[in-house]
């Protein structure tokens, strides 16, 4: 780093301006600026979710106060919350989902190597989503019971880094296995879902895809055993079934065999069934990797808690998709910093250090140097891990 250079700055530097640009430039997102540029919108709105600001007023106050530092810090001067308001209400919302997508892709190569303590040739992931209320009054578009309005966060993480590779931002009333049309597929690849995502026509669609599924079984599933094989009932697996579907529709919809699995969970005193188009894994394995899908459900609660994705700063879906986009941005950056430098602590410390200090000429890797790791520990044990690496 530069002497002098602030934490923002800092931070700053792991950003790729120009991968930014040909966001904008894409889609146009400079047209008719004059001062406040998409760069600008989109470095204000990360500076609201890195130190957790509650407003567009809470915004320009805070920015205000440090307007002798914004401009060495990547800012062109403070952010009037008209402004910012206006930007986030026109300026396209895929400007800021593509930026994220980019910061993903660096995360994963970084977290590429991370183990999962399976023996798994292909990626994992784990599609799921979450849902966020909003007051239909002020959201009318999000519609979601009838009086209440809702948004739903449908995510496909990546397992193995943790990082969410796809999300999509939907009215509540949008049925979570919709969005299997949407998500990319990749051959070779596992996705693991709940009973919600049960719709054979599309699961049918990641057979086509050379991709493999594992769902849980709904229980009035209508099917005929072809064969049986063997299992250790010690390792919890209580059948491992070649199965057809005899359902009138199912039997169209998914035409070929499927793999049925049940497992007993001694922890949890409770029985699993899981479908799978895969048949050269254990049962054990198939398990296994159902389990790893309670992963995404640690996501939800962590950026709940963590990211400002509860309370948004427009009513508009095009301001509310940014400030999604922008906080997996941040949680990408986060990511990538800890990685490049080599920090032990976990995101939601740096979350909490980078909060006090943005403003402070101080090199982020010392922030965290000789950090008392029992303080740390006390003080957050009851805080929600997702990184241990």
């Amino acid at each position: 780093m530069k002497p002098g250079q602030t934490v923002f700055a800092q931070v700053v530097q792991f950003l790729s301006h120009d991968e930014f640009r040909r966001c904008v430039q894409r889609y146009d997102g400079n047209r008719n600026t004059r001062t406040f540029s998409c760069w600008d919108q989109f470095l204000a709105m990360a500076f609201a979710q890195l130190t957790y600001r509650e407003s567009l007023r809470d915004i320009e106050v805070c920015l205000r106060a440090h307007r002798g530092k914004l401009y060495h810090s990547g800012l062109s001067g403070p952010a009037k919350r008209s402004t910012l308001a206006d930007a986030n209400e026109t300026r396209d919302w895929r400007i800021h989902a593509d930026f994220a997508q980019s910061l993903i892709q660096t995360a994963r190569q970084l977290y590429a190597d991370t183990e999962l303590g399976i023996d798994l040739d292909g990626t994992l992931y784990a599609l799921d989503s979450t849902t966020i209320d909003l007051c239909l009054s002020l959201f009318p578009w999000a519609q979601f019971r009838r009086a209440k309005g809702a948004i739903k966060l449908h995510t496909l993480m990546e397992i193995q880094s943790s990082i969410p590779v796809f999300i999509g931002v939907t009215p509540g009333l949008v049925h979570d296995v919709n969005l299997l049309d949407d998500i990319s597929l990749e051959p070779g690849s596992f996705i693991v879902m709940d009973r919600a995502y049960m719709d054979f026509a599309r699961l049918y669609r990641i057979q086509r895809a050379l991709a493999f599924f594992v769902i849980r079984a709904k229980e009035n599933l209508q099917y005929k055993r072809r064969y049986s094989h063997s299992h250790d009932r010690a390792s919890g697996v209580r059948s491992d079934q070649t199965i057809v579907l005899t359902g009138p529709k199912s039997s169209l919809f998914y035409p070929i065999e499927l793999r049925r699995v049940s497992y007993y969970s001694l922890d949890t005193d409770r029985r699993f069934v899981f479908l799978t188009n895969n048949f050269l894994v254990s049962p054990q394995t198939i398990a296994a990797l159902y389990k790893h899908r309670w992963r995404i459900e640690l996501f939800f609660k962590w950026i709940k808690q963590h990211l400002r994705i509860k309370k948004f700063y427009g009513n508009s879906i095009n301001s509310v998709k940014t400030q999604v986009w922008t906080a997996v941005s941040v949680y990408a950056l986060v990511a990538i910093i800890k990685k490049r430098l080599g920090i032990k602590q976990d995101i939601y410390t740096i979350l909490q250090v980078l909060s006090l200090t943005l403003f402070e000429k101080t090199p982020i890797s010392s922030l965290f140097e000789n950090y008392d790791d029992q303080i740390e520990t006390h003080t957050l044990s009851n805080q929600l891990k997702l990184w241990n690496i």
